[in-house]
């Protein structure tokens, strides 16, 4: 009888990531781009070193866009680099006041983490030391983990938050080293694993992803994803493309629900042990195949991303409840209510076919 892990690619990809093991580039270029990859069978193999490692859990991640625009980088991707024309308001750090609110309600919401980011290039040590004292408070009202988004750092800013309790630290790579250039200039990709060598060395976790659809080749994809397991990040988000008016990057046609789905496996097969966010974009990419993605990834953001909008709490719990799998922390509390339910809609019944007030007296 011939051993299937022989004969079968997915059971083959399965074995090496529940044994640690890393894909070879055949296979991971296979994985993106094999025209014979059936996607059923793909997600399940995926889903074995998930099951293993988080079972059916999905972890909930609320973004709070702390400061907004102002900034003096120039990704291309981005509506708040000096670059960008979207139409977006300019603010500066909000008070501690708005900070505390929208923690407070991340927490009801659910949410096992609750993330701060800041545009800017880089938080100064006054600055820094600001963000501490948030964090140390914030950690000891509502009992949530801290990850923070600041821009580039080294060891003196790394070393207050660490100090003050900072969970994570995200930064992410974005794009491969070869083709960074081509969507930033004003630092490099040498910049961004300096930081997430910083947060390290002061005792933080890196949080650090990706973003696909920006031009980049297949390649670039599986660079990214071994370099994200030779820093042993723990925390992957797996950004799609949001297509915003104003942005000189934007979309470059490869973002079929398919081919974000193939990412999410590969992240899953590269780093199983992971924790895999199905991260900005997801909504307007994945479509109606979101509760794919719960098959390789284990998290979520709900509620929006630094400028654009997302799904909200109760539509998100009802994607990953009625796919079979549970939000983490929420095991004794009310489930989604069973039954039909049709998302956005006021009334049942279509509006040319309704009687009206009169016609029904």
């Amino acid at each position: 009888m011939s051993d299937p892990y022989v004969s079968d690619p997915y059971a083959r990809l399965a074995r090496l990531a529940l044994a640690d093991g890393l894909p070879d580039l055949a296979q991971a270029h296979w994985v993106l781009d094999g025209k014979d990859v059936e996607m059923l069978p793909l997600l399940d193999a995926a889903f074995q070193p998930r099951r293993a490692h988080f079972g059916r859990s999905v972890s909930i991640h609320v973004l709070n866009n702390v400061q907004n625009g102002l900034c003096p980088e120039d990704c291309g991707y981005c509506a708040q680099s000096k670059v960008s024309g979207a139409a977006i308001r300019q603010y500066k750090m909000k008070s501690d006041e708005e900070i505390f609110e929208a923690a407070e309600a991340a927490a009801k919401g659910g949410a096992v983490r609750y993330c701060m980011a800041l545009s800017g290039r880089g938080p100064s040590v006054q600055r820094a030391q600001r963000l501490g004292d948030l964090i140390a408070r914030l950690k000891a009202e509502y009992g949530m983990e801290i990850c923070l988004s600041a821009g580039i750092m080294g060891d003196e800013q790394a070393k207050i938050l660490g100090e003050a309790g900072l969970d994570r630290l995200n930064h992410n790579l974005n794009t491969s080293e070869g083709h960074y250039n081509k969507i930033t200039t004003t630092h490099t990709w040498q910049d961004r694993v300096d930081t997430l060598a910083a947060a390290r060395r002061n005792g933080i976790e890196t949080c650090s992803g990706l973003i696909i659809g920006m031009g980049e080749e297949s390649s670039d994809i599986i660079e990214v994803g071994f370099k994200l397991r030779e820093l042993e990040t723990p925390s992957i988000p797996v950004n799609f493309l949001i297509p915003i008016e104003g942005n000189p990057v934007t979309e470059d046609g490869s973002l079929t629900p398919e081919r974000c789905l193939r990412a999410l496996c590969l992240m899953r097969f590269i780093n199983p042990r992971a924790e895999i966010r199905m991260a900005g974009g997801r909504e307007g990419n994945l479509r109606g195949l979101q509760s794919l993605g719960l098959y390789p990834a284990n998290s979520l953001f709900v509620g929006g991303y630094l400028t654009t909008r997302g799904d909200p709490f109760a539509e998100t719990y009802a994607m990953i409840e009625d796919a079979g799998f549970e939000v983490a922390g929420r095991e004794d509390q009310e489930r989604t209510a069973p039954g039909f339910r049709l998302s956005g809609q006021d009334a049942l019944i279509r509006p040319d076919v309704a009687a009206s007030p009169a016609s029904a007296e």
